[in-house]
Order: C-alpha cells, then sequence, then structure tokens
C-alpha cells in the first residue's frame, strides 16, 4: 500500500557508521502524487567529503593484506541483505520512483546477482591478468631480468547513483561491487530522487562490512541534492576513479572538473545516446507489424527512461514502411500516459520533445493521450522526417531521454550509410534486416562498429544481459571511455592498472604472481597460459 511508513534516520554513513550534520534538509518526493516522503536528508559538503575519503584511503591499505574470500564473503552478505530487506526497498523505491513493483523486485534480484558474480570473479581470480617472464641470466648478449605483472587496485573511488535504475546501478549497483571486488573502498553520493532507498541499501552495505571485520572506511554514503558534495569527491586528492550515469550535461562536468585538477583521474561516465535502429527493406517488407510492435515495446519500456532507448528509428521507403508506421503510431496512441521518475527528468523529456516539434520537416505522427490531474505525465510521442535533414539540423542528434522517437524516412542504401557515418557515438545500434542482407550491407555495418559499443541485430536495444560478454559503453557522448563497461564483470577493469615487478624473487610479490600459484589461477607464464 502507498505510504507504509519505512522508518528512516535521514543520515550519511560515513566509514559504515551513520553521520547525521546540520546541512540544509531536503526530502524524497513521490513523482505519482508529488507528496513529500516522510525521512528527512541533510546536504553533504565539503567536511563529510574529505572525512569519508581519509577513512577510504586508511581502508585501501588495510585491504591490500585482506584475504580475498573475506571480501568475497563481503559480497555475498550484501546480496544475502538485500533479499532480506527485499520489501522495505522495494517499497520505499516504488514511492520514490514510480517504477511498478515487479519491475524494482527484478531490479533488485540483479543487484544480488551483481554481488555474487563480483564474489566469484574475485575468487577465480584469473581477470587479474597475471603475466610472468622468468629470468634467463645466461642469455647474451644481456640477461632477462624477471618481469611478473598484473592489475592492482587504484584506490578510493566516488559512486555517483543513477536516478533511472535506484538499485542496479546506484548504492550497491554495478560500479560499488566491482570497487569492492578490486579492492577499493568506495564513497557514494546517494541519488537526490531516491535518498530513503539509497539509506536502506547503504545500511546493508555497512552491515556486510561490519560482520566481515573489513575496514570500515571501505563504504561511505553521502546524500545531497546540489552539487557541491559531487564536485567535492570529485576534486579531492585522495580519489583515484569516478562512476556516474546520468545526464551528458552532469557526466561532461564531472570530467572536465577531473580533467582540471592538478593529477587528473579517470571518470567514467555513462551519458547520452539515441540508440539508433536501422530498419532493412528486406526484415521490413517481411515483418512492418511485429517490428513496429517490439519498437514500442522497447520504446516504452520504463516510461522510456532507459539509457538504451531507441531514440532514433531510420526506415527504409519501402511497401512495408507505411505498414510499420501505421502500427508504430497506433500502438503509441494507446500507451498510457505515466509519471517519470522525478520533476526533472519530466521537464527535460517536454524540452526535448517541444524542440523537436519546433523543427522545420519534423512531424508529430502520433501521441498518447495527456494524463489526467496531478503531476504531469510523460506521454509517449512518435515524430516522422527525412533521413537527410539529420545532417542538416545537428541537434536531431541529441537524446531525448523518455518514450519519444523519431521515424526517418530513407530513400537509398547511400543514404543509409550517410546517417550511419553521421551519427554521434552511442550505447548501441539496431539492425533489422532478412539474412541475405546483412553480407549485403558490410559497409553499414562496418560504420556502426566504429559508431556503437553494442550492435543489436534483429532485436531491441532495451535489456542487458549482465555477463562477461556484454560490453556497455560507447564512443563520446555515450561514455568518456568507450574502452570500459560499465555493465558485466569486466567493469572491475575501471578500477585497476597494471604493476610490473622487476628482480623480485619471492618476497615482496602478490600472492597472484608468487612461482607456486597457491592461487591456482590462470596465468600466462613463459608466453604460455596455463
Amino acid at each position: 500500500m502507498r505510504g507504509r511508513s519505512i522508518r528512516l534516520t535521514g543520515s550519511h554513513i560515513i566509514g559504515c557508521y551513520f553521520s547525521r550534520p546540520d546541512g540544509r534538509s531536503f526530502r524524497g518526493v513521490d513523482p505519482e502524487t508529488g507528496r513529500e516522503l516522510p525521512g528527512v536528508f541533510r546536504e553533504a559538503g565539503q567536511a563529510e567529503a574529505d572525512r569519508a575519503l581519509k577513512l577510504a584511503q586508511r581502508a585501501f591499505a588495510e585491504l591490500q593484506a585482506v584475504p580475498v574470500g573475506r571480501i568475497a564473503g563481503m559480497l555475498r552478505r550484501v546480496a544475502a541483505g538485500l533479499e532480506a530487506a527485499a520489501g522495505p526497498i522495494v517499497e520505499r523505491a516504488h514511492l520514490e520512483t514510480g517504477l511498478p513493483y515487479e519491475r524494482l523486485r527484478s531490479e533488485l534480484s540483479r543487484t544480488s546477482g551483481q554481488a555474487r558474480v563480483f564474489a566469484d570473479l574475485m575468487l577465480e581470480g584469473s581477470w587479474v591478468q597475471a603475466r610472468i617472464d622468468r629470468a634467463i641470466p645466461g642469455r647474451k648478449p644481456l640477461p632477462k631480468p624477471d618481469l611478473r605483472t598484473m592489475m592492482m587496485p587504484i584506490g578510493p573511488v566516488a559512486v555517483f547513483g543513477a536516478s533511472n535504475f535506484p538499485l542496479a546501478i546506484s548504492v550497491a549497483g554495478t560500479d560499488t561491487v566491482a570497487a569492492f571486488a578490486a579492492r577499493c573502498p568506495v564513497v557514494v553520493k546517494g541519488h537526490p530522487a531516491h535518498p530513503g532507498t539509497c539509506e536502506l541499501v547503504g545500511r546493508v552495505i555497512a552491515d556486510a562490512v561490519r560482520r566481515s571485520g573489513l575496514p570500515p572506511g571501505m563504504f561511505s554514503l553521502l546524500q545531497a541534492s546540489g552539487f557541491e558534495a559531487g564536485l567535492a569527491l570529485v576534486r579531492h586528492p585522495l580519489t583515484a576513479a569516478v562512476a556516474f550515469t546520468g545526464s551528458l550535461a552532469g557526466g561532461r562536468a564531472l570530467a572536465d572538473a577531473a580533467a582540471a585538477r592538478p593529477a587528473p583521474i579517470p571518470v567514467y561516465a555513462e551519458m547520452g545516446s539515441v540508440n539508433p535502429v536501422f530498419l532493412l527493406p528486406g526484415a521490413l517488407n517481411c515483418s512492418p507489424e511485429e517490428i513496429a510492435e517490439g519498437l514500442a515495446r522497447s520504446l516504452n519500456t520504463g516510461v522510456g527512461q532507459y539509457c538504451t532507448n531507441p531514440g532514433m528509428v531510420i526506415a527504409a521507403d519501402c511497401p512495408g514502411f507505411s505498414r510499420f508506421l501505421a502500427a508504430l503510431c497506433a500502438r503509441a496512441r494507446t500507451v498510457p500516459a505515466a509519471p517519470m521518475l522525478h520533476a526533472g527528468i519530466q521537464a527535460a523529456y517536454d524540452r526535448g520533445t517541444a524542440r523537436l516539434a519546433s523543427i522545420p520537416g519534423v512531424r508529430l505522427a502520433a501521441a498518447a493521450p495527456e494524463g489526467g490531474p496531478g503531476p504531469k505525465k510523460a506521454v509517449c510521442r512518435v515524430f516522422t522526417a527525412d533521413v537527410s535533414l539529420i545532417s542538416r539540423r545537428p541537434e536531431l542528434s541529441e537524446e531525448v531521454f523518455g518514450p519519444a522517437t523519431v521515424v526517418y524516412r530513407c530513400r537509398s542504401a547511400a543514404a543509409m550509410l550517410k546517417a550511419a557515418d553521421g551519427m554521434k557515438g552511442s550505447l548501441t545500434a539496431t539492425v533489422h534486416a532478412a539474412p541475405a542482407e546483412l553480407g549485403k550491407n558490410a559497409a553499414l555495418l562496418l560504420a556502426l562498429r566504429r559508431k556503437a559499443g553494442r550492435i543489436v541485430c534483429n532485436g531491441y536495444p532495451t535489456g542487458l544481459e549482465p555477463c562477461p560478454s556484454l560490453h556497455h559503453g560507447g564512443p563520446y557522448p555515450a561514455t568518456t571511455h568507450s574502452f570500459f563497461t560499465s555493465v558485466g564483470t569486466a567493469a572491475i577493469y575501471r578500477y585497476v592498472r597494471p604493476v610490473c615487478f622487476q628482480g623480485f624473487d619471492g618476497p615482496g610479490l602478490p600472492e597472484e604472481l608468487l612461482e607456486g600459484n597457491p592461487r591456482g589461477i590462470r596465468r600466462l607464464v613463459d608466453g604460455v597460459l596455463r
């Protein structure tokens, strides 16, 4: 039942213990009713950031000597704790985000599953990429030294929770558990749209750290609705890396602040993406209604608030085009208006769709009915335009975060290839094609390989499978570092760097590089993987 009381302290968690300062207050808001929710939270600032990072730096040194099994055990305690507290966590997340209970329960399962996956990754150990080249003292003309290299943790990590995934990409999300698995302490800046959810999840992590006998500075959670705390974390000399999921403006501001430091640090920001969908004539003529139905479902998943939402459709001008567009528009008109995550996202969506409608040559083809009384709700909108307009109006390549897309009529394969060549970096690109068309459109696929981090064939971009093979990243403006993924086990590589040891004879080497291989991990030894 909406509004059920959930007891919250409104405190920060600094070094795994509650800390309640006297800063400016703010509250969570129910996006469905517009009412403030129980729980008063205080604004963190530079003092809280400094305290958390000093504790994190102390914890970092201690963590390097902790047995790997103890940290893995802590991650498993986080998973079990999330599942034990699922009721109040899901309830509060629903109140603060308006997301359905079923979606949030699924997201909580993904979050606990991620923690267990990274625990297993730690224990398996080959992710450290240990490489050993033994010495050859008698080599001529020069002796060969002993060289051993592996990935090692970089230091305290600042994590910014995402608005659209209050569990899986937030306080206990991939960013946090990947950093823990790399032996890095974490300071989380909670998202102001769901502070209560952040506190409940933060309690679980703090309890798991304490029960595992790990240094308390391993985890802190700072609550803040403004920019001061976030910038303080990025600019602090003890912060080694930043993880962020959100808007292009927000990610760019953090990246610029990090680059301006005396010692710049990486900001792994996942930001704006239009996720283009290319519809080739063979597929479009064969099943236009089925493609339209799948696209509409993808477009409106989570009220369009997915970073992989298909905001651009480039469709071949063929007999199936009219049937596809008619089916898509008909489906869009039936989508109920729904609350977005918070008023700021709703306002940005309204501005974005108004901007699209104001561009000459762009036509509103379909819109769902407006919502009823109460706070404004998001309406699904489908626009149409000719593909040639994209090169003349660069703003068409900017993300509109929400359930809106533009369908571009494309009159030739050359025009489609030109659109692909001119598109900005994106998290995903999707191609619907008949089997014979893939080979004939090799140039299009090659262009998409340069522009997107994940290419989807005859599917839809929303929905991720967190696994070792997933890459969730892409060229700017999709992310600041296209080499790295923010979802899946490879996310751990954002928080490590290679360190080479030369001339060591046992003492001083990390366990993973010792001659006897006590961890039993796979290593590259003298050029042979064993």
